[in-house]
């Protein structure tokens, strides 16, 4: 993983976000909520900016931060955005209605893991961004990557989990079940021929798979 000092630095250097997203960042630390770090943030909007990609679908909303900071990249993208939490969700519903970009953002509640047959219905995407529960990644991918069209990506984040995944030391109880899911996610990517994929060590790990 990348150092804490290379961290700092390039933060240090990263425009200022608008005062929404600036109290956005601040609530999620307060609360202790689980928002995609700012580096790893602005490496997905590149690149999603360099695919011109022009509708994501995200498993994981949280307060919706990573939707709005799409949509303010990306001018051109629908962002579809699951979330199971009906807290965060309502959180999420009342920062987007806060915004310019409520056109732009479809915000749904419930477990991605049942919420298929909603989604089918919006048709297909260029962009699947899973941010969610870390032990069901691998069935995320199955139910949503045939919605994902050709030469579409997949972004998977926390694939590295502080590191832990990538650890060979004794991994705590607790963390057991998620981590070996984390990594037999990562390897089924890394076999999976219908795509090309990428591990990047930045943040907390992020996951590139261009569907071929």
């Amino acid at each position: 993983m990348v150092s804490d000092q290379i961290n700092h630095y390039i933060s240090s250097l990263i425009k200022s976000r608008n005062p929404l997203l600036t109290e956005m960042e601040e609530y999620a630390r307060i609360h202790d909520v689980p928002i995609m770090d700012i580096i790893s943030m602005e490496a997905m909007l590149q690149i999603l900016s360099l695919a011109g990609t022009t509708k994501v679908l995200e498993i994981g909303t949280a307060i919706g931060y990573s939707a709005m900071r799409m949509a303010e990249r990306l001018p051109d993208c629908e962002i579809v955005s699951v979330e199971r939490d009906k807290t965060r969700y309502e959180i999420a519903k009342e920062y987007v209605s806060m915004s310019d970009l409520e056109k732009r953002i479809t915000l749904i509640h419930g477990d991605a893991l049942e919420t298929i047959d909603q989604i089918k219905a919006l048709h297909s995407f260029d962009c699947l961004f899973i941010d969610a529960a870390k032990g069901q990644y691998k069935r995320f991918f199955e139910l949503y990557s045939p919605l994902v069209e050709k030469g579409g990506l997949i972004i998977s984040d926390n694939v590295l989990f502080k590191g832990i995944v990538a650890s060979e030391g004794k991994v705590a109880k607790g963390l057991r079940t998620m981590v070996v899911n984390l990594r037999s996610y990562n390897e089924m990517l890394m076999s999976n021929e219908q795509y090309d994929t990428t591990f990047y060590p930045i943040g907390d790990g992020i996951a590139i798979s261009k569907k071929k």
